[in-house]
């Protein structure tokens, strides 16, 4: 075949990401299909799991929804792709940091006061669902205390209110937790 029937066969990258960009959703979907493995390929590798790595695809796919507008061509596409991939996956791995640092703090702390007994990871669940049922103040200072790891003084930058308060909220959140936890227990 030559040349020019293969571009009417498979359009370029360039094309498609010109059509696209131009609010063309069929191009935007040619070119999702044409790059999803590679995209995939380059998550499995960065995270090792395979349900991961079709999450950070799936993110890919909506962030390059919204940034393909944004696409200069200064480099080739799948460059501009990979670094989108290993962002997408770098943020998912802080996330689940996150997550985990939370359960383990929550876990650390569901003893507050001394309780224990059941296992550190029912445990963490039950204390997930209480302070989901503190009030709005004292979840807000607990989840940025204990679950983001900041200081009274941070906490109460973002709280917009006095440090003193933020540790008032934390004390009257301890014996809220502590009441609940109880009545957890005995269900």
């Amino acid at each position: 075949m030559t040349a020019m029937m293969l571009d009417e066969i498979a359009p370029s990258d360039l094309d498609l990401i010109g059509r696209a960009q131009n609010g063309d959703s069929a191009a935007f979907g040619a070119l999702v299909e044409r790059h999803y493995d590679f995209v995939h390929r380059v998550a499995w590798r960065w995270c090792g799991r395979r349900a991961d790595a079709e999450d950070i695809a799936q993110e890919v796919c909506v962030r390059l929804a919204r940034a393909i507008r944004g696409y200069r061509g200064g480099g080739a596409f799948t460059t501009w792709l990979y670094a989108m991939t290993l962002n997408a996956a770098r943020d998912m791995m802080r996330k689940a940091r996150r997550e985990t640092a939370k359960a383990e703090a929550f876990g650390v702390h569901a003893v507050i006061e001394g309780q224990g007994g059941q296992n550190v990871d029912d445990r963490g669940e039950l204390l997930w669902a209480a302070v989901r049922r503190l009030p709005d103040k004292q979840r807000d200072a607990v989840l940025l205390v204990y679950g983001e790891g900041q200081s009274h003084a941070a906490a109460a930058e973002v709280m917009a209110c006095a440090e003193a308060t933020v540790s008032w909220h934390i004390h009257e959140a301890k014996k809220r937790l502590k009441a609940l936890m109880l009545s957890a227990g005995d269900e």
